[in-house]
């Protein structure tokens, strides 16, 4: 393990209400472990990662929806307990953003990296990215952002049915709407009633086109880009299975050698000049073999611990090393190495452990976050199948109260179809390209859907509140939102886990 400098504390920051956050738990854990004081700035009611010993102090964060002056305060607040510079880990996008516009307002009590201007902002929102990708010449969904709802339903056809819709800044979208950050419609219709909410999300809506998902096409890379622009702490990744199938975060990754893939990510931050901790997702178009970038979260990823290489090394100890000014060690990559979220992926978990895999939750070091976690999730997965089987009862509009049809399975498969003339547009992202013909049969709900939802759910609840796994969360088609979350939390689902973290 690199030894970092234990004189310098870190501080964790994290606005969403997510309590299943195994992202936040890592990094508590891997700073922990190198003897740095570890402060976090989270909710802790009901958290799981609360109950890790490798948590110096806990402190309550803005609320959801805060100001960047709010969260400033906030973090001024912490600074002055702290007493002392303290290197800052965002761990989500609302926090990273803001952390980003506060810039030099913060550089009196955190370490910072030095962001180019407003770059961070510029990649995590939807709409920014396909222009950056563009300039860059990086693969990206043909991207259509329309003005009206004539020109949402337009755009829908034009790019060939099924598509995917999302907002420009998911976080941004307020809870208790029904509107998801990323769905794929299946008609102009359901296009055209989006765009209508346009003002409720709080940002614009991208059309984009739609690159079904498919052995081997899911992809993943986190990194840490030093003061020198170089890459450490991080690699390319696999996804072998996600909660919802198709899409959504990793439940099940192996670090897997990707000499193109390298090549394509680094040469896109050196383009960028982009510093500190990213987490990119890419999906692999089966026919041209391109990985097209899809998101670029500006801030860990929820699986970054599955990067921890030879040497101890991964993205927040590459962080802490560089803004210390203590020497990074040389790469020991170590493919093959897996990483499991055992909550969501039951099977994988209960495997024989090999050395070369982590778990989520569970840590002989720390045990008492898995446990918790389970106890959590049990009340968890009841209150949702409830939920589910009252939805399902009541028909089909109960179940699909926001007027399209339940997506998140395919949340990121999206890619190469034939776009509309770009003048019918404000704004059209990426070259046209040749359709593919691809097509999702939406699901249909009837009342006597009650019972295989509940024996769809990838768990089933002791009577002592111990789950047991009970079918293979692959084969679900409905994701496990997290509705227990308060009412003033941002709209989230296991969907955007990769991006809020993905969250």
């Amino acid at each position: 393990m690199p030894i970092l400098d234990t004189r310098v504390p870190a501080v964790l920051l994290r606005i969403d209400r997510n309590p299943f956050h195994h992202g936040t738990l890592g990094a508590v854990r891997s700073l922990g472990r190198a003897g740095v004081e570890v402060h976090l700035v989270a909710d802790s009611e009901g958290s799981p990662v609360r109950r890790s010993r490798f948590v110096c102090a806990m402190h309550p964060p803005p609320p959801p929806g805060s100001s960047t002056a709010e969260i400033a305060a906030v973090l001024r607040r912490v600074a002055a307990r702290v007493s002392r510079p303290a290197v800052l880990v965002p761990m989500d996008d609302a926090s990273a953003l803001a952390v980003s516009r506060l810039g030099e307002e913060l550089t009196a009590g955190y370490l910072l990296p030095k962001q180019p201007g407003a770059l961070a902002e510029r990649v995590a929102d939807k709409a920014e990215l396909a222009a950056v990708c563009e300039s860059v010449g990086v693969p990206h969904p043909v991207t259509l952002i329309p003005d009206s709802p004539a020109q949402a339903a337009a755009a829908a056809r034009g790019l060939g049915l099924p598509v995917v819709a999302k907002w420009s800044r998911p976080w941004l979208v307020p809870a208790g709407t029904g509107l998801r950050s990323t769905v794929v419609v299946r008609s102009a219709q359901e296009a055209r009633a989006l765009y209508s909410r346009t003002e409720e999300a709080g940002s614009r809506l991208l059309l984009q086109a739609f690159l079904p998902p498919g052995p081997d096409r899911d992809w993943f890379f986190h990194g840490y880009v030093d003061r020198c622009g170089v890459t450490h702490g991080g690699g390319p990744g696999r996804k072998h299975r996600a909660w919802p199938r198709g899409a959504g975060l990793t439940t099940v990754g192996r670090w897997t050698p990707n000499p193109q893939l390298q090549d394509l990510v680094e040469r896109l931050t050196e383009v960028l000049g982009y510093r500190g901790i990213f987490d990119l997702d890419f999906r692999r178009d089966a026919a041209a073999g391109r990985y097209h970038l899809l998101d670029f979260n500006p801030r860990p990823g929820a699986q970054f611990r599955l990067f921890e290489d030879g040497a101890g090394l991964d993205v927040v100890r590459a962080l802490h090393l560089d803004l210390t000014h203590r020497p990074l060690p040389a790469p020991v990559p170590l493919p093959g190495r897996a990483f499991v979220v055992e909550n969501y992926a039951p099977f994988g978990a209960l495997r024989p452990r090999s050395a070369g895999r982590e778990l989520a939750w569970h840590a002989v070091d720390d045990r008492a976050p898995g446990r918790a976690m389970w106890g959590l999730w049990a009340r968890h997965v009841s209150l949702r199948l409830t939920q589910r089987a009252v939805r399902l009862a009541r028909g089909p509009a109960a179940a699909d109260p926001d007027g399209t049809a339940d997506t998140d399975g395919a949340a990121k498969a999206y890619g190469t179809v034939v776009g509309p003339p770009r003048e019918a547009f404000r704004t059209v992202v990426g070259p046209p390209r040749e359709a593919t013909g691809t097509a999702v049969r939406a699901p249909q709900v009837t009342a006597a859907a009650v019972e295989r939802a509940i024996r769809a759910d990838p768990t089933v609840v002791r009577p002592r509140g111990e789950p047991v796994p009970r079918k293979d969360p692959r084969s679900a088609r409905v994701p496990t939102a997290l509705a227990s979350l308060p009412s003033g939390s941002p709209a989230h689902s296991p969907a955007d886990e990769e991006k809020a973290s993905s969250c």
